[in-house]
Formats: C-alpha cells, structure tokens, sequence
C-alpha cells in the first residue's frame, strides 16, 4: 500500500465529511490502480473488483485496519451515495457507542465502513456483492442523474 498516498490522505485539510469521503475514495480508485493494477469506476459493477481488493488486503500481514477501512469503505460508500443521491452523516452505528460515518438516502442509514470492517476482520460470509443486493432491494431505483 502506497505510503505517500495515505500521508497525503491524511493530511489534507477536507472541509467536510462528504469531501473527506470523496477524497478517500478518489484515494482508493488510486490505489487499486497503482498497488493491485484492478481498475474502480464507482459503477456497482465494481463491487466485486473491490471485494477482491479487500480479499488480497486481508491477507497482507500488518495491514493497519482502521486506514484500509476509511479508504475502501469509502469507496463502496461513494458508489451508494452517487447512485441513490444520498449524503454522508456522522451517526451512531446500532449498538455502537460513537459516531461513525453513514451513508443517508431517504431516511435509511447505511455503514459502508462498517461493512468494509467486517469484510476484512470476519471473512468471506460478509461479502459485499450480498451487501449490495440488500441496498437495491431496500433502497429501489435508483436517482435519476441529469
């Protein structure tokens, strides 16, 4: 993983959690491009190359979670909020005691981070593709994008 990527990340001044979250997933569009040659385009599509991603992460030994996280989940959490029009929160996760970011369209929260998280800490039985069908089902058509 490209440190000069993630000192950049992380020093950015972003205005906004929605920059942040933009930024980070620019970031993973990058990195997926420059450490594992896979291509991210933010079209559901993509969730499996980025499901591999994360495969081929959680097997590198000393990977730091909590920045992989930011910056995948950033990502998956983009391509939600893109396609549905949604907008990204600070909120608490259910049964959680701090805020995390959450992406809202509708009235429904969801926590792409926190999937990412436990894509990487539990295994394949959270894969995003299964995630992702959930959010279609529950969410519908997409927004029309002029």
């Amino acid at each position: 993983m490209s440190d000069e990527l993630r000192k950049r990340l992380e020093s950015t001044p972003f205005p906004d959690l929605a920059a942040m979250m933009e930024g980070y997933a620019k970031g993973a569009v990058e990195a997926a491009r420059d450490d594992y040659r896979l291509a991210l385009d933010f079209t559901p599509a993509s969730i499996d190359v980025l499901d591999e991603i994360l495969v081929l992460v959680s097997e590198t030994p000393d990977h730091d979670v909590d920045y992989e996280v930011r910056l995948w989940g950033s990502y998956l959490g983009e391509i939600i909020r893109q396609r549905y029009a949604g907008g990204w929160e600070m909120t608490q996760y259910p049964g959680g005691t701090v805020a995390v970011p959450a992406v809202d369209v509708r009235g429904s929260r969801l926590f792409p981070l926190m999937k990412v998280y436990r894509r990487l800490t539990i295994g394949e039985e959270e894969d995003l593709r299964s995630f992702y069908a959930m959010v279609t089902e529950r969410l519908g058509r997409p927004a029309q994008v002029n």
